[in-house]
């Protein structure tokens, strides 16, 4: 597995994705993992309100918002086109795993949520799935939980993708872009310059590093 592992939840309308990705994130954070979440929302959302500080930047023309306060950040950024997951998660550093709801179309393993009430076929064929979370017996290839079983399912996902990393955690944005790192031999390269040249300067050594470019005007 390259870069830090993303796993999307997936499932039709009320079938219950949030509230297993709740489960989750408390079984992950009890085992002691740092956790990033991101929610597709295909329909549009709206965070901010008239009226608010915040509001009145963005009406005046600002394309990028943040909100800051001493215990939260919030980034609000217009768009031209929606971005691919790969970019979307490039803004989320310093976390051991990442889940989505949502992002079927995305090319992650899936966890897909399935209940005889909604009822249906899945919506992802075997190959996509790492497992099935149903209330029914399923006849597919795949691992398959009760929603009870949240402990074995993390237990799958720790075993299949947090036990054995031992590569840097990499992130690259340019201009507000996040860059995707695909080879592990090229996010070792990258980590282990900076962490060289970083290392050099007065208080320069720590886990985590964050470098700002800013390169001027290309001539």
């Amino acid at each position: 597995m390259i870069g830090t592992p993303i796993i999307s939840v997936v499932g039709k309308s009320d079938s219950g994705k949030t509230t297993l990705l709740e489960k989750l994130i408390a079984e992950l954070k009890k085992r002691g993992y740092r956790v990033g979440t991101v929610k597709h929302d295909t329909h549009g959302f709206e965070i901010d309100h008239p009226g608010k500080d915040s509001w009145r930047h963005a009406q005046a023309g600002s394309d990028v918002v943040v909100i800051a306060s001493p215990n939260k950040l919030a980034l609000i950024k217009k768009l031209e086109t929606e971005l691919k997951l790969d970019e979307v998660t490039s803004y989320i550093t310093d976390v051991d795993i990442i889940l989505t709801e949502g992002y079927k179309r995305a090319d992650k393993p899936k966890i897909e949520v399935h209940r005889r009430a909604v009822g249906g076929d899945l919506l992802c064929s075997p190959e996509e799935l790492l497992a099935v979370v149903t209330d029914e017996p399923l006849d597919v290839p795949v691992p398959q939980f009760s929603f009870d079983e949240t402990e074995a399912l993390v237990d799958l996902i720790e075993d299949r993708f947090l036990k054995k990393r031992d590569f840097p955690l990499v992130s690259v944005i340019v201009d507000g872009k996040g860059v995707p790192i695909f080879k592990d031999f090229t996010r070792r390269i990258l980590a282990e310059t900076v962490r060289g040249m970083v290392s050099a300067l007065q208080g320069g050594s720590g886990r985590h590093i964050f470098i700002k470019l800013d390169l001027g005007e290309r001539k």
